[in-house]
């Protein structure tokens, strides 16, 4: 296959259902969030670094359950009191009262499932009320990232993928010797790749690959 021209449409990460990449370190919380709406439990957490798949998981949990995706910085906007699934994005957002109320209303709604994403177990999630700290550690909860060659080549192949691009096993190969083993720097190196390609007119190869690698490492 030719080496391909970067184009200029950016990236669009694909984040259906279809597109997820299943390994084993992440099948667990997958199989979990397709069970829906059979849960044990109303409320639950998916825990990883950057880029690991917690927004995937949790965008198709809202297609299974038409619920609404939240960050932790719009949960004003949400009604603790109205029906219906709700994801929330924590990550590393302060804790303050307003924001732990509100999180703590969402857990006491009588019913409608709640499912939490951050960086770290829920029980290392700053809070300032006791009372949701109780519910953070009282969470079922699943982690979403151990990195093995198998996921980081079917995701440096997606990262590419996205932008409308294919890559040789070559370039995925000496990618994973030379680049941080984490999908937040593979995502960034694969991302310069592109600006490189657009800024010089050149083709998405093994050559430019190289030449970047070098001046990174070297």
């Amino acid at each position: 296959m030719p080496d391909q021209l970067a184009l200029p449409f950016g990236s669009r990460p694909a984040l259906g259902r279809e597109a997820f990449i299943v390994a084993p370190c992440n099948e667990q919380a997958l199989r979990f969030i397709e069970r829906w709406p059979d849960w044990p439990t109303r409320a639950a957490a998916i825990w990883g670094p950057p880029d690991s798949g917690k927004t995937h998981l949790a965008r198709i949990f809202c297609d299974l359950s038409g619920g609404r995706l939240v960050a932790a910085r719009d949960l004003s906007t949400v009604d603790p009191d109205a029906a219906g699934a709700i994801a929330i994005e924590l990550d590393d957002a302060p804790a303050d009262s307003e924001r732990d109320r509100k999180l703590f209303a969402l857990f006491e709604r009588p019913s409608g499932p709640l499912l939490l994403t951050g960086r770290s177990p829920p029980p290392e999630w700053n809070t300032v009320l006791g009372d949701l700290r109780s519910r953070f550690d009282a969470l079922l909860a699943f982690p979403v990232w151990a990195p093995d060659d198998q996921l980081l080549s079917a995701l440096v192949r997606k990262q590419f993928a996205d932008r409308q691009l294919d890559v040789t096993d070559a370039i995925v190969k000496r990618m994973l010797i030379h680049v941080e083993r984490t999908p937040q720097a593979i995502a960034a190196f694969i991302a310069r790749i592109d600006e490189k390609a657009l800024a010089e007119k050149r083709a998405v190869g093994e050559r430019l690959v190289m030449e970047l690698l070098d001046s990174e490492t070297g």
